[in-house]
């Protein structure tokens, strides 16, 4: 069941965390710069793994760390944008709808095949992603819809504010 949220997804208490990123992530931007500040170990696990195993838009990557108060967090890195640029000089391009749906599909299984509870996520693709909501919402109902989980969609930002989950 999805349901729409406002607040802070960082103070999320879902099990999952999901988010967008480009391959070759700077997590300099957004809400994946927030998540680095947070969780500092994301970024390095991230480019340390993705230097051996390079992935591809519309891929997913799992992390889990713990954050400094001892709390487990898990985070989904769906693979959203597109590079503009190769090598050193590549930088983070805009995301796509045929991205977001794969990374979506994608997504689904993990749930499936973790057993995660719950899950959490922003608007997804539409910040430094570019996109609007209106083209991602569908899909984001299409391959997240059925799960029998909660899925909490954070539509409107508020620092510091806990989001009313009722997990």
């Amino acid at each position: 069941m999805i349901r729409e949220v406002e607040g802070d997804i960082l103070l999320s208490k879902a099990q999952l965390i999901a988010h967008g990123i480009a391959p070759q992530e700077h997590f300099d931007t957004g809400l994946a710069r927030s998540l680095r500040e947070r969780w500092p170990s994301l970024m390095r696990d991230y480019r340390q793994s993705t230097h051996v195993h390079p992935l591809e838009p519309g891929e997913i990557w799992a992390w889990g760390g713990v954050d400094g108060d001892g709390k487990s967090v898990r985070i989904v890195n769906l693979l959203t944008q597109n590079m503009l640029g190769e090598g050193p000089a590549a930088r983070p391009g805009k995301a796509s709808t045929e991205n977001v749906s794969r990374a979506l599909k994608a997504l689904a299984q993990y749930v499936e095949e973790e057993r995660i509870t719950s899950l959490a996520l922003p608007r997804l693709a539409t910040g430094v992603g570019g996109l609007e909501w209106a083209d991602v919402k569908p899909l984001v109902e299409k391959h997240l819809g059925d799960l029998k989980i909660p899925v909490l969609v954070y539509e409107t930002y508020r620092k510091g504010l806990a989001g009313k989950e009722d997990l």
